[in-house]
């Protein structure tokens, strides 16, 4: 009988998979599953050029297109309920059954919820999926106000958008600054600072106690007693990882499904990969779990590697970024809960690059409107540098100069990251 690996999750992680699989000879049956009726596409055009109308669909699933030739077996718009590994097969919503050799979970994420009195009045909304931006973008009409509940990345990128779509936008942070968790308050500052002058009002260390309406959310009621008019909200207040379905076949979970530095989970045969994957990184030393799009595509292609029994450790210096009006973000590498030890650049300018240390170590970098720099400091985190802070701030001192060996200067990737169309 051929052999047939079964993939669950139609997103970029499990498409990444699939398409590795065959492209490295995996001559058995790929089955590919998913609960959208979408082919896989990109998520991080949502908030941006696809919420704004500047690009269609047809668009979002060029990155990791599949098609006839590929022969991967695709199940839309279907779920899977059970995963039997003693028997090695997966039940789909419908009833039908399908046996697997080797089973990769890209189960990926959802939107956490705010259990707040009038969370599920009309007009309160979230972004995840293709039909929410539909919904976003019914609402957005010039004149009107919403209430933007969140300034992590998808609601700075939110405000961005529906600020230049003529929506008048308050955004309600319970953080000092937006950002602020990813980036520190410092660098937050300086987002906050460009959308104010670009008319978003900002409510900071304040979170939401209530929606209030009438059948139709009208206002959202802080924490402190502000009362924000609105014509409708959108919360975005992180995710959480769909992991049920590992937790019920004995799969450790832990802040998502728990695998090793090959994307191996405790149960054998069974792999993780993307958003829902809490990895083993070599170069930390410890399970991180990524959110972004480089990931899913680069472990999503790890995964099928291991599954093909040629993986290594899945090693990558995460990255992502973030367009905001004119200017571009870009995150590399581990950020979240530091503070920058140098700025090289300007802050006031916003033209700079901000550098992490942990015990004198290169962990992290972010910079506005630096993909150079941004690029070069990838290959310092990659090469676990410990490099002199003085250094690291002086604009005289190109940054490869620092690497320890001549190394290549830009990181793989799947793409060029000079102007980058989205992020994960």
């Amino acid at each position: 009988m051929r052999r047939r690996a079964v993939i669950v999750g139609a997103n970029l992680a499990g498409a990444s998979a699939a398409l590795t699989l065959r492209q490295h000879g995996y001559r058995g049956e790929v089955v590919l599953v998913g609960e959208e009726p979408h082919p896989p596409y990109e998520r991080p055009p949502l908030s941006k050029e696809y919420l704004r109308g500047e690009v269609p669909l047809s668009r979002l699933t060029q990155a990791v297109e599949i098609r006839a030739e590929h022969e991967i077996e695709c199940h839309l718009g279907r779920r899977v309920v059970e995963v039997d590994p003693y028997r090695g097969r997966v039940k789909l919503d419908d009833g039908r059954t399908l046996a697997y050799d080797q089973l990769l979970l890209a189960t990926g994420a959802r939107n956490r919820r705010l259990g707040v009195p009038g969370h599920d009045l009309d007009g309160v909304l979230s972004l995840r999926t293709v039909e929410d931006a539909d919904r976003i973008r019914s609402e957005a009409v010039p004149g009107r106000r919403a209430v933007l509940v969140g300034m992590g990345f998808i609601g700075c990128e939110l405000a961005a958008s529906l600020t230049q779509m003529g929506v008048r936008v308050t955004a309600v942070e319970p953080l000092p600054a937006p950002l602020s968790r990813v980036v520190g308050v410092e660098i937050g500052r300086v987002v906050e600072a460009v959308h104010r002058e670009h008319g978003v009002e900002l409510v900071l260390g304040e979170g939401v106690a209530a929606f209030e309406g009438v059948g139709r959310v009208r206002q959202v009621l802080t924490d402190r007693g502000a009362r924000l008019g609105c014509d409708f909200v959108v919360v975005g207040v992180g995710v959480e990882p769909v992991a049920e379905l590992a937790a019920a076949a004995g799969v450790k979970v832990d802040d998502g499904i728990v695998v090793d530095e090959r994307c191996r989970t405790t149960v054998e045969a069974i792999f993780a990969a993307g958003d829902v994957a809490n990895h083993l990184h070599p170069l930390y030393g410890r399970h991180l779990r990524v959110e972004h799009w480089q990931n899913a595509i680069h472990q999503g292609r790890a995964a099928a590697l291991s599954m093909l029994g040629r993986g290594e450790p899945y090693a990558e210096v995460h990255w992502f970024w973030s367009d905001q009006y004119q200017h571009n973000i870009q995150c590399a590498g581990h950020s979240v809960g530091l503070e920058p030890a140098v700025v090289r650049g300007s802050l006031e300018a916003r033209n700079f690059v901000a550098f992490y240390l942990e015990r004198g170590r290169l962990v992290g970098a972010v910079a506005m409107d630096r993909g150079r720099d941004l690029r070069r400091a990838m290959a310092l985190i990659k090469a676990a540098v410990a490099p002199d802070p003085a250094q690291l701030g002086d604009e005289s001192v190109d940054l490869r100069q620092l690497l320890p060996t001549a190394q290549a200067e830009v990181p793989s990737r799947p793409r060029p990251m000079a102007r980058p169309f989205g992020r994960e």
